[in-house]
């Protein structure tokens, strides 16, 4: 009896441990009317965390979007799949991955990134900086 009272209060805590990451599936939000605006893959390779959008979300989205605004690689290209985060490394003995650029494809301003999960990993802090402009958003991970 006691072995199967404790198989699942460590499988949830396990489940609670792995979501501590910025890896999964997450809902973003637009700033002004809160409304969900992209679905965004993060990934992680050797250490670094990267994440492409995967589909559009706000009502009315033109699925076939480029980002006109963007510099370099990504000028031009379709918004889905466009890599928005890259460069993301974990901050020893913290859960918080810094270090990564952002790219906004709406504007196409790059900025300085920290990602730091919270809720117990339910939700992701997404902060961006440019000179001394910060902006937060939080996403929501998708079950």
């Amino acid at each position: 009896m006691k072995r199967t009272l404790i198989a699942p209060v460590l499988a949830a805590g396990g489940a609670a441990w792995a979501q501590m990451t910025p890896v999964g599936i997450w809902n973003s939000f637009d700033a002004k009317t809160g409304e969900t605006k992209a679905e965004v893959r993060l990934t992680e390779t050797d250490g670094v965390v990267s994440g492409r959008i995967e589909k559009l979300l706000r009502k009315g989205a033109d699925q076939a979007a480029r980002c006109h605004d963007c510099d370099g690689d990504r000028k031009n290209q379709p918004v889905i799949g466009l890599e928005i985060v890259g460069g993301a490394r974990k901050v020893v003995g913290k859960d918080v991955w810094v270090g990564g650029k952002s790219v906004d494809p709406e504007n196409g301003h790059e900025y300085a990134l920290r990602l730091t999960p919270i809720e117990g990993g339910r939700k992701l802090e997404v902060r961006g900086s440019f000179a001394f402009n910060d902006r937060t958003q939080t996403w929501v991970r998708v079950p």
